[in-house]
């Protein structure tokens, strides 16, 4: 991930959300940034290690697809070193040359620029039906 600053994460913070289990405390976010009317990207989707296999990285991802779909996004890409997760929610690998030249704006801040080896893929809004889950809340970040 990017590192952001702290002014960055309040510019952008209710793209997020964020999941919490029962004691609140948070153990996984995630982001859906809007591009443009039928384009957004999923992103900063991390799930705390001690919560790994409990559901969370795809229920998060499900809550953007949710939020997408309240917008009328058509798609939502993701960029990851993780593809096999993200192909078991739904998404299809598609090689980066075919997305939006204006995506790339932050990869410029990354380390691993422009050497980067991330995998792009996409899944149309509506394509899978959301997972529920006991036990876990997900919600609109706030500070």
């Amino acid at each position: 991930m990017i590192r952001r600053s702290l002014g960055e994460l309040y510019e952008s913070i209710r793209e997020f959300f964020v999941a919490t289990d029962d004691n609140g405390e948070i153990i996984g976010c995630s982001a859906l940034h809007v591009f443009w009317d039928d384009l957004a990207e999923l992103k900063c989707l991390a799930v705390s290690e001690k919560a790994h296999g409990q559901g969370i990285g795809r229920r998060l991802v499900e809550a953007c697809m949710r939020s997408a779909q309240e917008l009328e996004i058509k798609t939502v890409f993701t960029l990851t070193y993780v593809a096999e997760f993200f192909e078991k929610c739904g998404y299809h690998r598609i090689d980066k040359a075919e997305l939006p030249h204006k995506i790339w704006n932050e990869c410029v801040r990354c380390p691993l620029f422009p050497n980067c080896t991330e995998i792009a893929l996409v899944r149309p809004v509506g394509a899978e039906p959301a997972l529920v889950g006991a036990g876990h809340s997900y919600e609109t970040a706030t500070l």
